[in-house]
């Protein structure tokens, strides 16, 4: 068997020598568009984190016999093209729903409890000057008998759902299909959810019903001192929009997904004037150790289900 690794530069330090009693293993950590024909021309197994393999791709990978994809989502492989060369393609899904799932709470928790500000409040020297022995100058409420909104009741919004109720939250969720209307919380369309929670976690794919989800109008509706946070794909909120909110009403944004990754060197949210409410991280919710240790083992295992037929 020859397996090409296409970019493992995203699983970091993540042991891969489970591949190498397959046969001969080629690993590369990215791999451009320009680079992927010449790569994949005599593999029998290629493995794909973001790298796009479209049909044109495997027209000319003559020995191309199993695509694995290292994530849940498959959109950037051309299903219908392996189907139809009879290449079976398979993906690796639930391992990183406690990764998100914690990822979610963090971010939460940074920006509830204002950490930047109180963490440079003590490393400026602030501090130790105060003639008092706290700093209440910004106060932040209890997750306890708040409402939080979920948007996605996937296996992860249901992993959140049920730590929000252990610190005593009220859940709510809008199903973005319309067809997941039986879970045991409240269900409430769009703009009612948007009004009255609280807290509003986003755990859906990027599809056509969710594309834009969140505009400028939606967000203008949520509630002062709301916090949202997008931990499903980008492009579910307009980032421009974010960015207008952010300064003209207290409302807080923490997003780990962005529609263009890695992020525009131009993009709005360097222009932000409240800081504070708004916290990015690089689209890391999915990235703890463990959850990239259950990704490469579940590849392995896609392999070696393809082997046994």
């Amino acid at each position: 068997m020859k397996i090409v690794l296409l970019d493992t530069l995203t699983f970091g330090d993540t042991d891969l020598g489970g591949f190498d009693r397959f046969g001969e293993v080629l690993k590369y950590e990215t791999t451009a568009a320009s680079q992927t024909q010449e790569r994949i021309t005599n593999a029998n197994v290629i493995v794909t984190n973001k790298v796009v393999i479209d049909d044109t791709l495997m027209a000319h990978a003559k020995e191309l016999r199993l695509i694995c994809i290292a994530a849940t989502g498959m959109n950037n492989v051309d299903l219908e093209a392996a189907k139809k060369r009879g290449i079976v393609v398979k993906n690796v899904s639930g391992y990183s729903t406690d990764s998100v799932v914690q990822h979610t709470f963090a971010m939460l928790l940074y920006l509830l409890e204002h950490s930047r500000y109180y963490d440079d409040v003590v490393k400026s020297g602030a501090y130790a000057k105060s003639p008092i022995f706290t700093d209440v100058s910004r106060p932040f409420f209890e997750i306890k008998n708040k409402k939080w909104g979920i948007i996605g009741m996937g296996e992860i919004g249901r992993g959140v759902a049920k730590v929000a109720q252990a610190f005593g939250a009220e859940v709510w969720y809008h199903s973005t299909s319309g067809a997941n209307t039986a879970q045991p919380f409240v269900h409430a369309n769009l703009p009612t959810l948007l009004s009255e929670c609280d807290i509003i976690s986003i755990h859906a794919p990027l599809n056509e019903k969710t594309k834009n989800l969140l505009g400028y109008e939606e967000l203008l509706a949520c509630r002062k001192k709301a916090i949202v946070l997008n931990l499903g794909r980008g492009g579910i909120i307009d980032e421009e929009a974010v960015a207008r909110i952010v300064d003209e009403r207290e409302v807080y944004f923490g997003l780990d997904v962005l529609e263009k990754e890695p992020m525009l060197e131009n993009h709005p949210f360097f222009s932000v004037q409240n800081q504070e409410r708004l916290y990015v991280t690089p689209h890391i919710a999915w990235t703890s150790h463990e959850a990239r240790e259950k990704l490469i083992a579940g590849v392995i295992e896609n392999i070696e289900t393809f082997l046994r037929g």
